[in-house]
């Protein structure tokens, strides 16, 4: 399969009206398409599925599933060189209604102050507010936008993910929810935001530490009843496009009682998309936030994948084939950095998480530099 019958086999899948997902992993070069061959909504029960899964905010709803055995699985190499300005700082500028953006920025500015407002009193610990704002869409495909996507942010999830009766998203995220090989799983713990300027040497303030504290400290309090040998990584600085953040890994195995249900339940949605107390603060977000997230801080990714693993050699041969093991692999981004699409409009969701440190002007900024991280591929 050529580069272009690739391509063209997701278009001619999207002018069909039939559902899809397209999406490469951070770092690799490979992207792989799950084509549907029905128009049918499907969901995951239990995660015991294969396929593909797509899992909103609210984690008392359904998770929608692109099922691969009803549907056509592909992929592709796509090698790309990193665009210039995207992984590499962002300075553009976008049109925007001024009088709309200033409605945006006061909201937003208000919404800060009652979360820092909340926590000040006790009743959280930490909340994590979005907003979405809505800006012309010119390319006259979504695929145009992924392949825009994909030479942008190399180290990030990168995917375009359509169903008629939901709708069109696509976006780069840099989080990882979890990836499980069998029993072992990793779980990326990410909070914390600064602009990247030319060095990951930066100092990082007592609000951004916090943040990735309270994160890292739920994820490990609320595994330790499914799991055993349980450890975290020292903390890093990482670049997710014109961004920085601060990231930990917990590693961990699952006990012989324990599920991927279990695990995702008591996880969805951490402190790092939602906040903590994580019940309180979602109530927060619902009756303040005045929108509905929909996808936007879910979850996506593949679900029960084979993954075959070969021994440690220099090359596959027929001897090492033979030993192969197939494991079943799932691995979960978290949806951020995404965007809707809707009557040749772009809706992009950006957010921050509150401390009671964190001071509303410059969390606003802050989320404007993360809404550049789409735009930059809608000029």
């Amino acid at each position: 399969m050529t580069l272009e019958d690739f391509f063209n086999s997701i278009e001619a899948q999207y002018n069909n009206t039939l559902p899809f997902v397209v999406y490469r992993k951070p770092n690799e070069d490979v992207v792989k398409a799950i084509l549907q061959k029905t128009s049918d909504l499907n969901f995951t029960k239990d995660f015991t599925e294969k396929g593909f899964v797509f899992s909103p905010f609210e984690n008392t709803k359904d998770s929608v599933l692109i099922p691969t055995n009803d549907s056509n699985v592909i992929s592709i190499s796509y090698q790309t060189e990193p665009s210039i300005g995207s992984d590499n700082g962002i300075k553009k500028v976008f049109s925007v209604n001024n009088s709309t953006l200033i409605k945006e920025k006061a909201f937003h500015i208000n919404l800060v102050k009652k979360g820092v407002d909340a926590i000040k009193k006790k009743r959280l610990k930490k909340v994590v507010l979005s907003r979405c704002e809505t800006v012309d869409v010119n390319e006259s495909t979504p695929i145009l936008i992924y392949k825009k996507l994909l030479k942008a942010y190399q180290s990030a999830f990168v995917y375009c993910w359509y169903h008629p009766k939901v709708g069109l998203w696509l976006g780069a995220t840099p989080e990882t929810l979890i990836k499980i090989e069998g029993r072992q799983f990793s779980i990326m713990a990410l909070a914390g935001t600064q602009n990247y300027n030319d060095t990951l040497n930066v100092q990082w303030k007592d609000k951004e530490k916090d943040e990735q504290n309270i994160v890292t400290d739920f994820i490990i309090e609320n595994l330790k009843p499914f799991v055993e040998n349980i450890k975290a990584s020292d903390t890093e600085t990482v670049k997710a496009g014109n961004l920085l953040h601060l990231k930990t890994i917990i590693l961990a195995r699952l006990k012989p009682n324990s599920n991927l249900k279990d695990v995702v339940s008591i996880l969805h949605p951490t402190p790092a998309v939602c906040g903590y107390q994580k019940e309180d603060a979602k109530k927060f977000i619902i009756k303040n936030e005045n929108y509905n997230r929909e996808f936007y801080t879910g979850f996506l990714g593949e679900l029960n994948l084979d993954l075959i693993k070969y021994p440690r050699s220099g090359k596959r041969n027929i001897e090492n084939r033979a030993y192969a093991i197939t494991k079943k692999s799932t691995q979960l981004y978290v949806n951020l950095r995404c965007m809707q699409l809707k009557d040749s409009k772009a809706i992009i969701y950006v957010g921050g998480g509150i401390t009671k440190s964190s001071n509303p002007e410059d969390e606003w900024e802050e989320t404007v530099s993360k809404s550049l991280v789409i735009k930059n591929v809608l000029d």
